[in-house]
């Protein structure tokens, strides 16, 4: 339950809700004429790639930074 709270918490950084609306923005966009379903797509999916690659880099920093602190344990 703990971890859920944390990933609702998450999910109200900036940069995740500019990604939400853009995302909104563009599909709406979309629907009615204002850009077409290509331009669409390849603003889409940069910013989807931001997004992921963002999450990637975190989580292998932290695994990185846990692994050191390991490494650092078991040498002293």
């Amino acid at each position: 339950m703990e971890q859920l709270k944390k990933r609702l918490a998450n999910l109200l950084a900036v940069k995740s809700i500019v990604t939400i609306v853009l995302t909104a923005v563009f599909a709406y966009l979309t629907c009615t004429g204002g850009v077409t379903a290509e331009q669409f797509l390849t603003v889409f999916t940069v910013v989807i790639a931001f997004y992921f690659g963002t999450q990637a880099e975190k989580r292998q920093q932290a695994a990185v930074s846990e692994s050191d602190t390991q490494q650092t344990d078991q040498a002293a």
